[in-house]
């Protein structure tokens, strides 16, 4: 991975980003006129999700914020989830490190951009091989931290990154454990960019079934998803050439432009 510089982090009062972890307004801005370029990327970031999905399997997502992807998983099982009290989640106050759900209870997890919020991600791994069934999938999206996502996180002093973590360790955070928001964008890279790494330790837990770079300039005019900030409305068409554009940029520069990724990992 290329790097500007190896870790940052900012205060949370000099975040630039606009209304941080408000899923209420977050949800106005959803069902409002005005929510075209966040369907868009919410939909290219859910539905391909639905390939990994049977009719009658039992799932849930953790860390479901403001709970967008109910719009788009099809399966009628599917239950939401977070640490907060929303009145939208199925499951309220579950930490995903530890859910206190009873063995192989679901046929597959969704995990959309939490695991880099996981202060302990080597114990969500292992919770989730637990409560998955025999050939369960963990169906995950998650950042890429590429030169671009580097950029905007420096420019809007969003959450941060720390290449210098060790993700393995169960003893160290590799984000602030005490802001269910704060974030580690480089976590994922540290988790499914060295593969040598993920077999030594999730082998045990997790085969890699399908992964696959995705999203930069859809993401980037979105106007964000939960946090907000500016962005240029678009209608659908555009939407459309942007993100052909983002598959040629990954195509030939991921390193560069990528900024998010798609992932199955399947229970062993």
């Amino acid at each position: 991975m290329l790097k500007i510089i190896k870790k940052v982090e900012f205060l949370q009062k000099d975040n630039k980003m606009q209304s941080v972890a408000d899923t209420a307004t977050a949800k106005k801005i959803f069902s409002s006129s005005k929510s075209n370029n966040l369907r868009f990327l919410l939909k290219q970031r859910f539905e391909w999700m639905n390939k990994f999905i049977e009719e009658n399997d039992e799932g849930i997502e953790f860390g479901s914020g403001a709970g967008f992807a109910k719009y788009y998983i099809k399966n009628k099982n599917f239950k939401l989830s977070d640490l907060s009290e929303d009145d939208h989640l199925d499951f309220k106050k579950v930490d995903a490190q530890s859910t206190n759900f009873e063995n192989q209870k679901f046929n597959y997890v969704v995990a959309s951009n939490m695991i880099h919020h996981i202060p302990y991600p080597i114990k969500f791994f292992k919770e989730m091989n637990r409560i998955l069934k025999k050939d369960g999938k963990l169906i995950i999206f998650e950042s890429y931290c590429s030169i671009f996502f580097q950029l905007a996180t420096i420019i809007m002093k969003h959450e941060g990154f720390d290449f210098t973590k060790n993700v393995w360790d169960e003893n160290n955070p590799k984000s602030d454990e005490h802001n269910a928001w704060a974030g580690n964008i480089a976590v994922p890279h540290l988790i499914f960019d060295k593969k040598d790494d993920f077999e030594k330790n999730l082998g045990r837990y997790f085969s890699l079934e399908f992964e696959e770079l995705t999203e930069c300039l859809i993401f980037l005019n979105s106007g964000g998803v939960t946090s907000k900030t500016f962005y240029i409305p678009l209608p659908t068409f555009l939407l459309k050439i942007l993100n052909q554009i983002d598959k040629v940029l990954i195509k030939l520069f991921p390193q560069i432009f990528c900024m998010g990724r798609r992932i199955v990992l399947k229970k062993v």
